[in-house]
């Protein structure tokens, strides 16, 4: 699967400003169950690209301002899953492509197991 050519993208210090203001911005980590219970970004969701299709479950507003993201830039499991969110049809989905280690590199603070 090749990476959508519409694909947006968002930096560490936006993400942070829009999780730390009123923005109802909904933020998922892309990775397996494990490593998302390990360490992730305070408050985001956990939809590993291979279950998209529970998004459906979780996220009924097609609209909503979604921002995935994974462990790094070279990590394809968000921008496969951001592309697979598109193809069912939301329409405000971005990727945090720096993923954990552009999150870490800014300075930010994670949750999970091994922080």
């Amino acid at each position: 699967m090749t990476a959508t050519t519409t694909l947006t993208t968002i930096d560490a210090e936006t993400l942070h400003r829009k999780l730390t203001s009123n923005h109802n911005t909904i933020l998922i980590n892309a990775l397996d169950q494990e490593a998302f219970i390990s360490k992730h970004i305070p408050g985001s969701i956990n939809i590993p690209t291979e279950n998209a299709e529970i998004a459906k479950s979780i996220l009924p507003y097609m609209d909503a301002e979604i921002v995935v993201y994974c462990a790094n830039a070279e990590c394809t499991a968000s921008p496969q899953l951001a592309q697979k969110l598109e193809e069912m049809g939301y329409t405000n989905v971005s990727d945090f492509e720096e993923g954990l280690s552009g999150w870490k590199s800014a300075g930010y603070e994670f949750t999970g197991n091994d922080v």
